[in-house]
């Protein structure tokens, strides 16, 4: 930088200046306090504010409330029914059943014995014990292991679109005879795939004796929409 620029440089003209648009500037702000306005830069604070309230209420209310683009819901706690009515077969393809799971916990559950074999039988697959053992684990006295018995199922199953569908599992126990029981588990937006669980254990099964047939449905709208079910159900 030129020394002469420097030394012809008049400070005292440049600061008055400064000054003098600092304080326009605090005059503006206090005009328009005073007149009741609201300064611009105010006012697109408070519009970015309220446009961000804006959408923080509507994606409250998409995710609070049940809407088709919502994530399925979780099954609510299952209820053992008084009377398991009949229903109207209307099969529909947008529900299926993929896959079902049995296992039977009886009075002599089987143990792994020397050799890998179990006892009731001659199987030699350690693998076979597997589901047994994780049913039983934590089961430490005879009562807890008991309290435990029974059936066990596990259905996999498939909705094409949303509904609100309800999981039945209707069975018959060897001391009731032909009396039919039922327990329904409810999905109140039910799109996608599904594990359902049912345990027929404890008291029920002791008191009752084994389940000697059943069936699942889906049922939708009080109508049958698919079924599975036991060879030995009629």
């Amino acid at each position: 930088m030129e020394p002469s620029f420097v030394t012809n440089l008049n400070h005292v003209i440049l600061y008055s200046r400064n000054r003098a648009d600092e304080t326009s500037i605090q005059s503006e702000l206090l005009a328009a306090n005073r007149s009741g306005l609201t300064p611009p830069i105010r006012i697109d604070f408070i519009t970015a504010m309220k446009l961000c309230l804006l959408l923080l209420g509507v994606l409250f209310v998409t995710t609070s409330t049940s809407v088709p683009f919502g994530a399925p819901q979780k099954a609510d706690e299952y209820r053992q029914l008084k009377e398991a009515t009949p229903l109207p077969m209307v099969l529909d393809p947008a529900f299926e059943f993929r896959k079902t799971k049995l296992l039977f916990i009886g009075d002599a559950p089987p143990r792994a014995r020397r050799g890998g074999e179990f006892t009731g039988g001659n199987i030699r697959d350690e693998s076979v014990g597997f589901e047994p053992a994780y049913r039983l684990f934590g089961a430490i006295t005879d009562l807890d292991r008991r309290l435990r018995f029974g059936h066990y199922f596990d259905f996999f199953w498939k909705a094409k679109r949303d509904a609100v569908v309800s999981v039945r599992l209707e069975y018959r126990q060897q001391n009731l005879r032909g009396f039919v029981q039922a327990r329904e588990v409810v999905y109140p937006r039910a799109r996608g795939s599904h594990k359902t669980e049912f345990q027929v254990v404890g008291e029920d099964f002791l008191n009752d004796g084994r389940i000697t047939s059943w069936r699942c449905l889906l049922i939708e709208n009080g109508r049958i929409v698919a079924e599975d079910k036991s060879f030995l159900w009629r």
